[in-house]
């Protein structure tokens, strides 16, 4: 059973656009929810044929758009929305997390086929950090899996840096994207945000308390995340798992569009390494 595009409808908050793919059999399955990363959005890439493959082996997998994504409703794929995109901030993600894990206790649709005490958070690259700061807050989370993910937000503001004063000085700053050629905007908002919420959005300080199952994926030729992040998320939680990849990239393999019918080398030992790691927390 795979559903897409349902629409998650929040009281004075941006709706999310949602994906659930599972095998339907009226008996409870482990949950995913899966988050994408910076510039990035549900169906980017193979996200489609991983969530596939966690469906064949028995989960119950939920991939969403972060509501401030540049996506819209109409059009969750690319940047639609740029003026919604210049207004995200790693606390409304946050937001958009909480809101979706409390979807599972809500949604009566699926809730023969859910097994709400036995949820996992997967992400990749920028979406690492938002998980690991909410299973470090949510008791609900059971074990958390990181796709080359950052350890370090605030460093990525480059604060003193010329861009970060002309940004500050004139309240946007435009990155552009490589594929798509837009001038993606952030207002100041994001990093004041970040200030106004520093401890919480540390994320060292975020996997220091984690005490659930956690592993770290990486790939050695990441050019975007360095490997070194992923030995510093281990090293903040030793109980962690890492698993580095030789010369696997930032997307393991992956590009979007991806016309492949299969997974790429990597990815598809990315995503059977976590499996693996999450079925040995069931034996």
């Amino acid at each position: 059973m795979i559903i897409k595009n349902l629409i998650l409808e929040r009281k004075n908050k941006k709706s999310i656009v949602y994906d659930v793919f599972y095998k339907e059999s009226n008996t409870p399955k482990p949950i995913i929810i899966f988050c994408h990363g910076y510039k990035g959005y549900k169906d980017w890439g193979a996200w489609n044929l991983v969530a596939k493959q966690f469906l064949e082996e028995g989960f119950f997998f939920i991939k969403f758009n972060f509501s401030y994504n540049g996506g819209t409703i109409e059009n969750p794929i690319d940047f639609n929305d740029l003026e919604a995109f210049a207004n995200n901030n790693f606390s409304k993600e946050l937001d958009d997390l909480e809101s979706v894990i409390n979807l599972i206790n809500l949604n009566t649709n699926f809730s023969k086929e859910l097994d709400s005490t036995n949820i996992s958070l997967v992400a990749h690259s920028r979406g690492a950090g938002i998980i690991l700061i909410k299973a470090s807050e949510d008791s609900r989370v059971k074990s958390v899996i990181t796709w080359g993910g950052v350890s370090d937000f605030k460093s990525r503001f480059l604060i003193g840096s010329d861009h970060f004063n002309n940004w500050k000085e004139k309240g946007i700053t435009f990155i552009e994207n490589s594929r798509t050629k837009q001038q993606m905007p952030h207002y100041f908002q994001f990093f004041e945000d970040f200030v106004n919420n520093e401890e919480r959005l540390t994320i060292k300080l975020a996997v220091k308390k984690i005490k659930i199952p956690m592993l770290i994926i990486h790939g050695a030729a990441d050019a975007t995340v360095m490997e070194k992040e992923a030995r510093l998320l281990h090293q903040w939680n030793p109980l962690s798992e890492l698993k580095v990849l030789e010369k696997a990239d930032h997307s393991f393999g992956t590009r979007h569009p991806w016309k492949g019918k299969n997974l790429p080398k990597d990815l598809k030992k990315v995503v059977e390494s976590s499996i693996s790691f999450l079925n040995k927390l069931t034996l």
